[in-house]
């Protein structure tokens, strides 16, 4: 599991090490594993050229301590100093020892030894900066040619939040210390930072501290379900999809399909779309409905291109197993009926419901995305996965960590492709797992069919539904 932490947390653990350390030692740490990855990325670190933007405090000594080791090793460092009268002096100290140059950013050829580099490390700003780039730090970066590292966070995001306001530096990578940070899992900050790298520094974090965590593979295959000797449809979980219309009976085909391939022992749909769905998958088992008739189920998704029919909606959301609602049944659903749920519940918005949801603009949603589901999961009483560029699952229990998908592709921005997730995620909880697994695990399930469906080209939401298998088989290897 991959877990981020907020300032507080990495401050007051940094604190408690370093009172256990020689002075200048935790620095030091840092600036090694820095360095090291530098020289990575680099390839042949002699005779290369390196510019430090440094900032005061101890972002820019890590990235000045760093500069100095690259510099003991054959490349031609200079720093560009944002606060010459703030710099490090021990940072400063250790590259003028080395032979590295060290100008004020004021100076007339600041600009030129920043286009010069073949790496720029970015330590202006660190983890407990807020609001974007001062002007000329924003000015400098339009000259950078290099490949841009970023020093424990790109400068001028929010560490905590994932949140950009101004300017910030748009890292090629950035290595970070001790933990991940929120603001580099979470949109719009993840775009910014690049590759990441972490350094361990030493740190002891607080077990149930997390702002945020994400799945890696091994969790997701320890999560999967898995049929014994043992098991018939019924035991394996039974999904009921209502979904579709005279308009788009495409929605409940395509919900069906995600059913059928996670894992579910049997799809019962109840909805107008019926000879759709069988003409596609024969073993589905149709009903005419109400939901309340339609048989067994251990799980119901509801909501994908419904339109206005909100007929099916009281029956589900009256059951007493788990409920997935989506597309049309989010607009449709009665949020005090929702809270008054006693069953799991799931809600799985796009931006843009979700901007409706909360009565806010979709861009105030996907600039707070991590308030924005953590809003929402408390409004209804519910679990929530938000979806887009990153998506994220939020739980109602308070203090609980933000989920954060890390597979999909921008390809998966495309017609019905919510539908199969919804279909995917739906067929989990009928399995037995928990709102929350379930929903990381068909985030990460539906993302990882997508690389495997598109392969860097355009994808339809039926080929991401018939990958799911491959990247079921994927996660279990």
């Amino acid at each position: 599991m991959r877990r981020a932490d907020d300032v507080e947390t990495v401050r007051s653990a940094e604190r408690a090490l370093m009172a256990r350390l020689p002075e200048g030692a935790l620095m030091q740490r840092a600036a090694a594993g820095l360095a090291a990855a530098c020289a990575e990325l680099l390839g042949k670190v002699y005779g290369a050229r390196v510019t430090v933007l440094a900032g005061s405090g101890d972002n820019g000594g890590d990235a000045l301590y760093a500069g100095a080791r690259l510099a003991r090793r054959g490349a031609g460092v200079t720093a560009l100093l944002l606060s010459p009268d703030r710099a490090h002096p021990g940072g400063l100290a250790a590259l003028r020892a080395a032979g590295g140059t060290v100008l004020d950013a004021e100076h007339d050829t600041a600009p030129s030894a920043a286009a010069r580099a073949d790496l720029v490390l970015d330590g202006i700003v660190g983890i407990g900066g807020r609001g974007g780039l001062r002007p000329r730090a924003a000015e400098l970066l339009t000259h950078v040619r290099g490949l841009v590292v970023a020093v424990d966070l790109p400068s001028g995001v929010d560490a905590d939040t994932g949140e950009v306001h101004g300017d910030a530096v748009r890292a090629d990578a950035t290595v970070t210390f001790g933990t991940y940070k929120p603001g580099l899992l979470v949109d719009p900050a993840r775009a910014y930072a690049g590759a990441l790298r972490l350094v361990d520094i030493g740190l002891d974090l607080p077990p149930d501290g997390a702002v945020a965590e994400s799945l890696q593979y091994a969790d997701v295959a320890a999560l999967l379900p898995e049929p014994t000797g043992e098991s018939d449809k019924y035991r394996r979980g039974v999904v009921g999809v209502v979904a579709g219309s005279a308009r788009y009976p495409g929605a409940a085909v395509l919900a069906v399909a995600g059913a059928l391939h996670g894992g579910a022992g049997a799809v019962r749909y109840v909805g107008p779309a019926a000879d759709a769905v069988l003409a596609r998958f024969p073993e589905t088992l149709v009903s005419a409905g109400p939901p309340a008739k339609a048989g067994r189920v251990q799980s119901w998704v509801i909501g994908p291109g419904l339109g206005d029919d909100a007929s099916g909606l009281a029956d589900v959301l009256a059951s007493d197993v788990p409920v997935l609602i989506d597309a049309d049944g989010l607009r449709l659903a009665d949020r005090a009926t929702v809270r008054a749920r006693t069953a799991p519940t799931v809600l799985t918005p796009h931006a843009g419901e979700a901007a409706a949801l909360l009565g806010v603009d979709r861009a105030e949603v996907e600039a707070r995305r991590l308030a924005s589901v953590r809003q929402l999961a408390d409004a209804y009483a519910a679990t929530v996965l938000l979806k887009g560029s990153t998506t994220l699952i939020a739980t109602p229990a308070p203090g609980a960590p933000v989920r954060v998908n890390p597979t999909g592709t921008a390809w998966l921005a495309t017609a019905g492709s919510g539908d199969v997730l919804s279909g995917l995620a739906g067929s989990l909880l009928a399995a037995g797992l928990t709102a929350l697994d379930a929903a990381s695990v068909a985030a990460h399930l539906h993302g990882l069919a997508a690389r495997h469906a598109a392969q860097g080209a355009p994808v339809s939401a039926q080929d991401v539904a018939m990958a799911i298998p491959t990247a079921w088989q994927d996660v279990r290897q």
